[in-house]
């Protein structure tokens, strides 16, 4: 990777997940290594937890970061874990 592709010491790699649907006035945070997750009902915040648990394992297994993954590993894995 050339320095000028390189992500710069402050850039962070992970997933996002925005959950919009919570509207019972519980504030969700679920904050991991690669990972932050926020707002959503039960229901979707527990989603996106078993999703970010999935891709977590997943990429552990094949030895690599979420940094390492190319952007076509990555929307693979994630349409993966979105249907399980």
């Amino acid at each position: 990777m050339s320095s000028s592709s390189r992500p710069s010491p402050r850039t962070r790699t992970g997933v996002l997940g925005v959950g919009l649907d919570g509207d019972d006035g519980h504030k969700r945070v679920t904050q991991g290594e690669d990972f932050l997750l926020v707002g959503g009902s039960h229901e979707t915040h527990e989603r996106m937890q078993d999703m970010v648990v999935r891709m977590s394992e997943h990429v552990k297994r094949k030895g690599k970061t979420l940094r390492e993954l190319s952007k076509d590993e990555f929307a693979d894995l994630a349409r993966e874990s979105l249907e399980r």
